[in-house]
């Protein structure tokens, strides 16, 4: 009853008029590439698919699950890459649910023979829905159980809302080095339930950057191992996080540390990740380990993620895929 209490306290004050919502989070950033930033589309020379699953706070009982699946490909004849991705975020064990459908194209700049940029547009649909079985917290008797009518003052009439949105994305990569910038939610379309609402989806800005280092040592083959540090900064409304990490990387095995924190030196996370790689299809599993003041309560995160690339011709000379982690 404690646990369920405590999802439902979440999931009230999303629906206060103040409220404002933030985007789920993976911490596999380039296992889901065109969540990270739609300019990814068609980056690698070959169709790719990916499928992602992340379960967080587990001990919340479902507090916070989130499905992912997405598709791209680089088309010569569009001098760029187009891509679909789909995504369902459960909240409150399936008292919110949004459901997100982004369409993207990211056009190729060739600006030399090394270097590259990509200009991606994301437009999306977004549809929410609400469980309205659940129980207020005022609603409960100690003894009886849910047997009082609740006294909160906004009880959604429609218990579905859907609208569209709208974003943009940049990428830059030259030989091992890349970096990006993102802007979610350009409109700040309103996902507010009550009419005349301030709520809206505020925009999330994403800065990305990282390369790719070749070791060269004794025992070891040329192109056998590599390093790869990375940063990544968002922040979304007056909710900010930094990430930076290192993925190391030795034939099929990947292998991943990260910190994420705020500038103010509150640590949120230590995220550890283990991927394998083989052919055309890769597969990795990393663990969320809370050091937060909330380590006792949520237990961190579980996140899965399979990705495949489809066989294809080698592409025109002239393109060049980007060389970033796989996960």
């Amino acid at each position: 009853m404690t646990t369920r209490l405590t999802v439902l306290l979440f999931i009230i004050v999303g629906f206060t008029q103040l409220a404002k919502a933030q985007d789920p989070q993976f911490s596999q950033f380039y296992a889901n590439p065109l969540y990270l930033n739609p300019a990814f589309a068609g980056s690698d020379r070959c169709p790719r698919a990916h499928v992602n699953y992340r379960n967080q706070w587990p001990a919340l009982n479902s507090a916070y699950v989130t499905y992912s699946a997405s598709y791209d490909q680089h088309v010569d004849w569009l001098e760029g890459g187009v891509g679909l991705h789909l995504m369902d975020d459960i909240q409150g064990d399936g008292a919110v649910n949004t459901f997100y459908a982004d369409f993207m194209y990211a056009y190729t700049f060739r600006i030399n023979r090394k270097f590259y940029l990509k200009g991606g547009f994301q437009a999306s649909y977004i549809y929410k829905s609400l469980n309205m079985d659940f129980i207020y917290p005022d609603m409960i008797h100690p003894l009886y159980g849910a047997i009082y009518p609740t006294q909160e003052d906004f009880i959604p009439t429609d218990d579905n809302k859907g609208f569209f949105d709208f974003s943009l994305g940049l990428l830059g990569y030259t030989g091992n080095h890349y970096f990006g910038i993102a802007v979610h939610h350009i409109t700040e379309p309103s996902e507010s339930y009550r009419e005349n609402s301030d709520a809206v989806l505020p925009r999330k800005y994403t800065v990305h950057y990282g390369t790719k280092i070749p070791i060269r040592m004794r025992g070891f083959k040329k192109g056998e191992l590599f390093l790869s540090p990375n940063v990544i900064y968002q922040r979304q409304q007056d909710f900010e996080q930094f990430n930076y990490g290192i993925y190391f990387n030795r034939k099929s095995i990947v292998g991943g540390f990260w910190f994420r924190q705020n500038f103010k030196f509150q640590y949120d996370s230590f995220i550890m990740m283990l991927g394998f790689i083989q052919d055309q299809f890769k597969f990795s599993y990393s663990y969320d380990l809370t050091v937060s003041r909330l380590r006792n309560a949520t237990l961190g995160a579980h996140e899965v993620s399979i990705g495949y690339t489809f066989p294809c011709r080698q592409k025109r000379a002239k393109f060049r895929a980007i060389s970033c982690p796989s996960f």
